[in-house]
């Protein structure tokens, strides 16, 4: 192996790139803004910081000094986080970057970002539409983003991952199971009776897949999610398994009533992923969601009730979807033997 820059390592998916690529014998140097905090971490996993920010020109010009062997990119959000790198002609020998697949849309081109949420028939290949290159939202920027490194003389393999979950998030799904148990909450109300499927995947499963990608450079796209696709109404059962609880999973008919029933993973229409090109690079497969979710869950039940997550708020955006008194009153008029 050889070198390798890693940009956003100190977060989620950063946590799980770092020790597989050191593990694999790379030579791992981190960009990081705050090495004072970080350093202890990364030293423990191998690596090395590298002070600076990606906006830092500066910066770039040291962290990319020499050259690097492989770039790792999982924070980057459109086109111009690829520019500093693809304007240094033989800079970066290889990259692997995370994309999304909120990049998908339906053969109608409905997609995550449309009043009416894609519609998909099975599960959802790489070769699927995609929306239109852009820097007017989430899903544009992210096609731009891969856009612009597949466009480039760089092999790129690029990673489109869904629900990610482990420790370390900002924006933790789990949060919404984990603190009702935290709270000794016994009822977990689900929309859609329950049976939404919104793929999930663990950031180890990113760390594994960015490790073979990186042995093995070449210019693709690959789905990346956990072994299953767990219904909502399986991730509540599974956090509930990870904390030692049991509750009672109650399904609302229908769509969410406001915030009452609201989940991250609850969608009108089932998203699940094709990984078979994924799989067929691993040395081993994914595991179960069940299996996967344990350690964001005791991450996040370590960290307390009260700790916050800015991702989460966003989440509700504006609501809230811990309102306990809402979701008894639905209980006490509409309760009648709907456990799931």
């Amino acid at each position: 192996m050889g070198r390798a820059l890693v940009v956003g390592g100190t977060g989620q998916i950063g946590r799980a790139v770092v020790p597989a690529l050191t593990a694999d014998g790379w030579q791992v140097d981190v960009l990081t803004r705050d090495p004072a905090r970080h350093g202890p971490w990364l030293a423990g996993a191998g690596a090395t910081p590298v002070p600076g920010d990606r906006r830092d020109a500066t910066a770039l010009v040291d962290a990319l000094r020499g050259g690097v062997d492989l770039l790792v990119d999982v924070v980057a959000f459109d086109d111009r986080d690829a520019t500093p790198f693809l304007d240094r002609p033989g800079a970066v020998g290889a990259a692997v970057v995370v994309s999304s697949a909120a990049v998908y849309v339906d053969p109608d081109g409905h997609g995550f970002e449309t009043e009416r949420f894609a519609a998909f028939d099975g599960p959802v290949g790489e070769d699927a539409g995609t929306v239109a290159p852009g820097r007017g939202s989430y899903a544009r920027g992210k096609v731009a983003l891969e856009h612009a490194w597949r466009g480039s003389p760089v092999p790129t393999t690029v990673l489109r991952p869904a629900a990610v979950h482990g420790p370390w998030s900002a924006q933790p799904r789990e949060w919404l199971l984990v603190r009702r148990a935290l709270d000794g909450r016994d009822v977990r109300l689900l929309a859609h009776d329950g049976r939404s499927r919104f793929a999930t995947t663990a950031a180890a499963a990113v760390g594994a897949l960015v490790a073979a990608a990186a042995a093995e450079p070449a210019d693709r796209v690959l789905n990346v999610a956990d072994a299953d696709a767990p219904t909502v109404a399986e991730i509540a059962r599974a956090v509930d398994a990870a904390l030692g609880v049991t509750s009672r999973v109650v399904g609302l008919p229908g769509p969410p009533r406001g915030d009452l029933g609201r989940t991250p993973w609850s969608v009108p229409h089932d998203l699940v992923l094709g990984t078979d090109r994924a799989r067929a690079l691993l040395p081993a497969p994914p595991v179960p969601y069940a299996q996967a979710v344990v350690p964001a869950v005791r991450w996040l039940a370590a960290r307390g009730r009260d700790a916050t997550y800015p991702g989460f708020a966003r989440l509700e955006g504006g609501g809230d979807l811990f309102d306990y008194a809402a979701e008894d009153a639905w209980l006490a008029q509409h309760d009648d033997g709907r456990d799931l």
